[in-house]
């Protein structure tokens, strides 16, 4: 897989025709992001837990140059996605641990080795920023996402120690880069 910078921290990866981008929180692409979200969340949590995550974390806590997002693309259209930004417990930060958001694959083109590229290209845009670990969350509804991070090596993290879970039930994953 090659990797391409271009617009400072911008980067391309074009594999069997999926295009997979690192862009600034505020590209007009990230809206494919976005809706795909909303679309997902409602059928998991309803509307109402859908727009609850959403505004928890506007994308604006996705800006440079702390935080990125990664965008994959099939002719154009964004089918798969993730955002990191400093991870925050309590309002204060770890300056050395990303927290990664938004991670979502189309239903449509699921089963496709998506989920984990974007992974991939997270971890490697947070090295590039220079995170040395990771922590996400994912929600009990949400088992694909369990099983994708287990397969590629997160460790699931007792909630109990967690400070600050994000919402009731979160599931915490971490890894060091």
């Amino acid at each position: 897989m090659t990797r391409t910078r271009t617009e400072g921290a911008a980067g391309a990866t074009d594999t069997a025709g999926v295009r997979v981008h690192t862009v600034r929180h505020d590209d007009p692409r990230v809206r494919g992001l976005l809706d795909g979200l909303l679309e997902e969340y409602t059928e998991r949590y309803g509307a109402e837990g859908a727009a609850a995550e959403l505004s928890r974390y506007p994308i604006s806590e996705f800006a440079a140059p702390h935080g990125r997002v990664v965008l994959a693309e099939i002719g154009g259209e964004v089918v798969a996605g993730g955002a990191l930004r400093p991870y925050r417990p309590r309002g204060a930060e770890r300056p050395d641990t990303a927290e990664f958001k938004r991670i979502w694959t189309s239903a449509r083109h699921r089963r496709r080795g998506l989920g984990r590229t974007v992974m991939a290209a997270l971890e490697d845009t947070a090295r590039d920023l220079g995170y040395r670990g990771v922590i996400l969350f994912t929600g009990p509804n949400q088992p694909e996402a369990v099983a994708l991070y287990e397969r590629i090596g997160y460790r699931w993290t007792d909630p109990a120690a967690i400070d600050d879970l994000p919402y009731p039930r979160a599931i915490p994953f971490e890894r060091s880069l």
